[in-house]
């Protein structure tokens, strides 16, 4: 059992962070968000994978004009990523956003902040402080002769004693790097500072298998021990993939169930049935599927009576067929071609089966 640090709650919309509550998985669109129809069409994809805030960029005044739009058509909070600019953030929060995003590495005169916190606190939203190592303050890099834990931490704390200097207590707090040792270690020394709800992520992780390793070691290694509130999977491409992958780390680590866990064994020369496709077939049939359920495909007895004995759903193969099992018991034996409908019928009648 992982024991969470405890950190204070922050309120993002009606959204919970921090405390005892879940951690909240949280995505970024890839769409422009000028292009209202788009952004909106985007985020509606997101929410019906799970994500439970999104973050949207603000480049120009003509999106931050159109952000009240995208929040009246959508389900979930909204934060706008804002650099540079005061003025941008400034419009965001006219426009009813429930969050701000905040890198303190570009948004250079401390009495622009200030403008920003005022506005905030008035409005009651709060505020990331998003470090990140690629653009961290000239002056910290020389410091430190490049980006490093230390360095992270020092551009955070200047913001926050800022924010907190003006009564502004509503933060949260971001130390991202693409190096994996560096993010940890900074998020480990933060903790110690300050007790803010922390927002984990790897950032240009990449994409494909790399980004998903790197995220997975990154965000994985300080959710197991106790660090991180909400979480987002930086992945090259369909942001909607990263909802699915910060998922399954967190399924993986006991920390949320949602939707389906599958557990496929390896296979090997014991294998008398084509595991691979049966596997593939399942994964794809259930995808979307919310219900917290697990489902063990395995290929032989070996392992596959304990596997199966232990899910919801088990398959355990055998020559030319399979036996199903439902909560741990036998429910019949079934030809290969037959298994993948019989199974996902099973899961989708669950909780009408075992009543």
């Amino acid at each position: 059992m992982i024991e969470r640090r405890r950190t204070r709650v922050v309120k993002v919309g009606s959204l919970a962070l921090g405390g005892a509550n879940p951690i909240r998985v949280q995505s970024m669109t890839n769409t422009d968000t000028r292009n209202v129809a788009a952004t909106v069409a985007q985020i509606r994809q997101l929410e019906e994978t799970g994500c439970e805030l999104v973050r949207v960029a603000v480049p120009d005044m003509e999106a931050a004009a159109k952000l009240g739009e995208i929040k009246r058509q959508i389900a979930i909070p909204l934060v706008a990523d804002i650099h540079y600019n005061h003025k941008l953030a400034l419009r965001a929060l006219e426009e009813g956003v429930d969050k701000l995003r905040l890198n303190p590495g570009n948004i250079a005169k401390r009495e622009h902040l200030e403008e920003i916190v005022r506005a905030a606190r008035d409005r009651g939203v709060p505020i990331r402080v998003g470090v990140n190592s690629g653009s961290l303050p000239q002056e910290i890099l020389a410091k430190y002769e490049g980006p490093t834990p230390e360095g992270l931490v020092e551009a955070a704390l200047r913001e926050i004693e800022i924010l907190e200097a003006n009564g502004f207590f509503e933060i949260v707090v971001s130390l991202k790097a693409s190096e994996v040792l560096l993010m940890i270690e900074a998020y480990r020394l933060f903790a110690k500072e300050r007790d803010y709800p922390l927002h984990l992520g790897v950032t240009e992780a990449g994409g494909g298998d790399a980004g998903i390793v790197k995220s997975a070691l990154g965000i994985g290694t300080l959710l197991q021990e106790g660090l991180g509130d909400t979480i987002r999977v930086s992945l090259t491409g369909d942001p909607v993939r990263e909802v699915e992958v910060a998922y399954e780390i967190l399924k993986a680590l006991g920390l949320r169930r949602r939707g389906v866990e599958i557990v496929s064994c390896p296979t090997c020369g014991r294998t008398l049935i084509d595991l691979e496709r049966l596997a593939a077939e399942v994964r794809a049939r259930l995808r979307g599927l919310t219900l917290p359920i697990k489902v063990a495909l395995m290929g032989c007895p070996v392992n596959g009576l304990g596997e199966a004995g232990r899910a919801d759903v088990g398959l355990v193969g055998s020559r030319g067929g399979g036996t199903l099992y439902l909560r741990g018991k036998m429910v019949k034996r079934v030809p290969e071609a037959e298994i993948v409908d019989e199974l996902v019928a099973l899961v989708l009648h669950y909780d009408e089966a075992r009543s």
